[in-house]
């Protein structure tokens, strides 16, 4: 398996705790860190939007990214919610191994 970060941003704290609860409770994150204050500046249908929101830090696996990614889209609120992957480039071996226990499917 292999250990990615997903990220993924989130209008309120209530969503993104939510949002965090679930993924974690369904074994599609290992962790997920809350990091609030995030102001995003975007265009959205032709107009320039800034937001305050909150980035969700996803540690996951390569192998459950595609679950994860449909979960989230299942539960944002946002129309076009951001759900981006990025590999990880060289971690701690045991936490590595953590990641990829906590994600196993149950039963596997």
């Amino acid at each position: 398996m292999t250990a990615i970060i997903a990220l993924c941003t989130c209008p309120d704290a209530q969503t993104g705790q939510r949002i965090a609860t679930l993924l974690v409770e369904e074994r599609l994150a290992a962790c997920v860190n809350r990091l609030p204050g995030l102001i995003s500046t975007y265009r959205w249908q032709g107009l320039l939007h800034r937001d305050e929101e909150q980035l969700l830090i996803i540690k996951t696996t390569r192998e459950r990214f595609d679950a994860l990614r449909e979960r989230i889209v299942a539960l944002h609120p946002y129309e076009l919610p951001e759900v981006i992957a990025l590999d990880i480039a060289a971690a701690h071996a045991p936490y590595l191994a953590w990641i990829e226990a906590q994600t196993r499917r149950a039963g596997t």
